[in-house]
């Protein structure tokens, strides 16, 4: 190398001229973007004893604010003059786009403070019919036959046609983008390819034995840990019998049968959503259904390699549930903190249960403290439940609201208790006023809520000024 440049220090200057505006900068700065950054190449190259400028031709005021970026790790509030696609662009040009999306994350999600951010609404169905998150922010929606992706950025990144007229359910089975999709009027679950937008397959049950198992459709799909390698559906066939599938999702082959059962009882209804709990090795899914005499339903936990229940409650009447007759109107379970949420259909209460010391009666019901916030309007039917970031959201008609963890003394207890959780209203009253609210599910720091023939997915997130913290 030359001497100019194989003499070069963190503190040195270079001049820059971008797109014929000039800037000075330090090497230390140009190479916090990385070494495989275009700024770090350059800064390395650069003869930095000459006066004459490095020359980039791209845009100067959005190259303005990516140097600010560099040198605070925050972007200035001149970025604001810009979409999130045009900064984007530019920072995958110099190399920096990790950079980009750090500081363009949201603030952690914490549900006191969270409001509607963005109504994402894809193009030609606006109506979201199903959706599945992923974990860095980013969604896929399902509108009429198509699905629309949403990047972490929230920007459409694509959209595949399928071959279905309606989609019910849809949840990503594999790192490569592949995803699993339900429908209501179809059978069988099928693989799509969103890198291409190319079918994969699909799979039916199919029953040699019991000729009356043809064209199940598919309640529910699960995915497991990257090293089980599996996808779990739950099929429900015309003459009253269902199962759980294990499929293998590298040759889409049923690998085994889990909790096939048959009638109309609500005891064997089928699975109307899975999870499977990575830490546990358990598949757990509930059905629910209502009637004239109110709501009824069961929740199961099977452990797939045998095939066996490892623990169960049907309500009302199992004697498993501490309020006898109130049973759940939706249950919500959380793989990393290994709890299990459900709310009740006629006090409307909130009940939880840690998923290490299931027995007859693991529920604790959540006590609000605060007077004024106590529900005293008892159960809406329409209710749902959703556990994400050690918060508890629930969408009542069309209200949301939250249950964060109460710390004492600055410390947390792990044990669930009465009082261990506070309860907050998330919305507004024009909020409350879209419609009444389908599904809740979270994504990175966002939270995603879909409303009953509404338009669009609402985006909530934490207000960059919120002075609240998440207990940890």
């Amino acid at each position: 190398m030359e001497d100019g440049i194989s003499n070069i220090t963190l503190t040195d200057r270079i001049k820059l001229n971008v797109g014929g505006k000039l800037f000075e900068t330090t090497v230390s700065t140009l190479q916090s973007g990385g070494p495989d950054s275009l700024l770090a190449a350059l800064s390395n190259r650069h003869n930095h004893s000459s006066s004459t400028p490095v020359f980039i031709d791209r845009d100067p005021e959005i190259f303005s604010v990516l140097l600010s970026l560099l040198r605070t790790n925050r972007l200035p509030s001149t970025s604001r003059r810009f979409t999130d696609q045009e900064l984007s662009d530019e920072a995958s040009y110099y190399g920096i786009e990790s950079h980009l999306k750090s500081a363009m994350l949201p603030n952690p999600l914490s549900g006191i403070d969270a409001s509607v951010v963005a109504t994402i609404r894809p193009a030609s169905d606006g109506v979201v019919s199903a959706f599945t998150t992923i974990d860095d922010g980013s969604v896929w929606i399902a509108h009429g036959g198509q699905i629309s992706v949403y990047d972490w950025n929230l920007t459409h990144a694509g959209t595949v046609r399928t071959h279905l007229d309606s989609i019910t359910s849809i949840k990503q089975v594999t790192p490569s983008s592949m995803a699993a999709i339900a429908c209501d009027v179809a059978s069988g679950i099928h693989f799509y390819n969103f890198a291409n937008g190319r079918r994969v397959g699909s799979v039916e049950w199919i029953d040699p034995t019991d000729p009356r198992i043809y064209k199940a459709r598919v309640t529910a799909i699960a995915d497991s840990a990257d090293s089980v390698n599996t996808v779990y559906a739950a099929f429900d066939s015309y003459h009253k019998e269902n199962c759980v599938l294990s499929i293998d999702k590298s040759t889409l082959k049923v690998t085994s049968e889990i909790g096939r059962q048959s009638g109309n009882s609500s005891k064997s209804m089928v699975p109307g959503t899975l999870t499977y709990v990575p830490s546990l090795g358990l598949l757990g899914g509930h059905a629910v259904a209502s009637g004239a005499f109110g709501f009824s339903g069961y929740i199961r936990f099977w452990d797939p390699r045998s095939g066996r229940v490892a623990w169960e409650t049907n309500e009302p009447g199992s004697g498993r549930s501490s309020r006898f007759g109130d049973s759940f109107a939706d249950v919500s379970i959380d793989v990393n903190e290994l709890t299990m949420s459900k709310i009740c259909s006629k006090s409307g209460d909130v009940a939880m249960a840690d998923l290490r010391k299931l027995g007859d009666d693991p529920w604790v019901y959540l006590r609000d403290t605060n007077p004024s916030l106590r529900n005293t309007s008892g159960g809406i039917s329409n209710s749902v439940v959703h556990c994400y970031k050690k918060q508890v959201f629930v969408g009542r008609d069309g209200g949301l609201e939250v249950w964060s963890r109460v710390a004492e003394n600055g410390v947390t207890n792990s044990n669930i208790g009465e009082e261990s959780f506070r309860r907050n209203y998330m919305d507004k009253l024009e909020d409350s006023k879209r419609g009444i609210i389908k599904k809740i599910e979270g994504g990175g720091e966002r939270l995603f809520v879909s409303r009953e023939e509404a338009e669009g997915l609402e985006v909530w997130q934490s207000s960059v000024f919120s002075g609240a913290v998440l207990v940890s």
